[in-house]
């Protein structure tokens, strides 16, 4: 399984953002995209959570989790 495929599929449609848009491990998400507000935090985690059949708990995530596109997905890998 791809997880950074995977996890740039999810942002792209959460955030409604081009599908051809590209993101880099160090690409800043959290305070860098206006669209990455708290309600898309909770959309991205529901499709992840669907998308891999796992459960995320509320104190595993923090704000370093969604710092940049390599740590979320640093993230999502912990928990596949």
């Amino acid at each position: 399984m791809n997880v950074a495929a995977l996890v740039k599929d999810i942002l792209v449609e959460v955030l409604q953002m081009p599908a051809d848009t590209e993101f880099e491990s160090d690409t800043p998400l959290l305070g860098a995209i206006p669209e990455f507000d708290s309600m898309a935090v909770v959309s991205v985690l529901t499709a992840i959570e669907e998308n891999l059949g796992i459960v995320v708990d509320d104190d595993e995530i923090s704000a370093e989790t969604f710092e940049t596109f390599g740590s979320l997905c640093r993230f999502v890998e912990e928990k596949v």
